[in-house]
């Protein structure tokens, strides 16, 4: 009887493999090597195959271990109980001094040319003003990244932050290819960043310093809404270290932005600057806003104009 069972058992790991060597990439194969053989359901899930194939296969033959293990319901997937945390960037004030980059850079123990924040020179028309266009993870309602996620690795919390789990990424960069706004970095194991972190992991001289871990080598990196400070109700390195207060950052709920001097309605800001979000269209519901570069408080200055004028 045992050796019926264990040849059985053979039969449902050979019929599995025959699919295509599926590579479950880190999600467990459930049933497939089992005593008894698993009851089909009719519902077809996609699954990347040894190959580099995507294929359906009925659902019986996978188990998605997220969805059993305790780490799922861990209240750092939970969130800040009665927040709702997001973002205004007031392109009018933004200099490009890439004080945020830093302030960021530093905060997360990260050496360029590694950047959770990008600032991009952005020109409407030909006739109209250049202005600088920071961006970031954009912390989507509607986030295509969580969806693709084959290890629930990414996931969206109660408080509107996208957070990442490191110690489940498999670094396959679904999410990378799946944001619209390029938002992920992915950490290649640049010897000098893997030392500099490890030195820096418990550094707290810094108050803007977060204990969010940096990606280890091989995963996927980026900007998590200085997770623990937020928790803390402080706010992020960026908006701290914005000179101009560019970055507001709070709570949608309480209707309260602030940029660390100017503390203001959310709703009142949006709507008297004509407040949006980039790519609209896609549905992905970001939940950072940028108000239009109208007033601005300095001409438009670009980095390697204002590097000749002081040579």
């Amino acid at each position: 009887m045992e050796k019926e069972n264990n040849n059985s058992s053979r039969r449902n790991f050979i019929r599995l493999g025959a699919l295509g060597g599926i590579a479950l990439a880190g999600t467990a194969i459930a049933n497939a090597v089992t005593d008894e053989s698993p009851k089909t359901t009719g519902k077809k899930v996609k699954v990347l195959t040894a190959d580099g194939k995507l294929i359906e296969i009925d659902s019986s033959l996978v188990d998605h271990h997220a969805s059993n293990d305790d780490f799922s319901k861990d209240e750092v997937r939970q969130g800040v109980e009665g927040k709702k945390f997001i973002r205004v960037i007031d392109l009018g004030k933004c200099a490009n001094e890439r004080k945020c980059i830093t302030g960021c850079q530093k905060a997360h123990n990260i050496l360029a040319p590694i950047e959770y924040i990008k600032v991009k020179k952005m020109q409407d028309s030909e006739l109209a003003a250049p202005y600088w266009f920071p961006t970031m993870c954009y912390h989507c309602d509607n986030p295509p990244c969580v969806k693709v996620c084959p290890v629930d690795a990414t996931f969206k919390r109660s408080d509107g932050i996208v957070a990442m789990d490191y110690e489940r990424c498999i670094g396959c960069k679904f999410c990378m290819a799946a944001c619209p706004y390029s938002a992920r970095t992915f950490n290649f194991g640049r010897p000098e960043q893997l030392k500099f972190t490890e030195e820096h992991k418990n550094d707290t001289s810094d108050p803007n310093h977060c204990t969010n871990p940096y990606a280890q080598e091989g995963t996927v990196a980026k900007c998590d809404f200085c997770t623990d400070r937020s928790e803390k109700g402080l706010l992020p390195a960026c908006v701290v270290e914005c000179p101009n207060g560019a970055i507001y950052h709070g709570d949608e709920l309480e209707d309260v932005v602030t940029n660390g001097e100017d503390t203001v309605r959310l709703k009142k800001l949006l709507q008297d600057r004509a407040g949006y979000r980039q790519f609209e269209e896609l549905g992905t519901k970001p939940r950072v806003y940028y108000l239009p570069p109208v007033k601005r408080d300095f001409p438009f200055e670009d980095a390697t104009e204002a590097q000749n004028t002081k040579e």
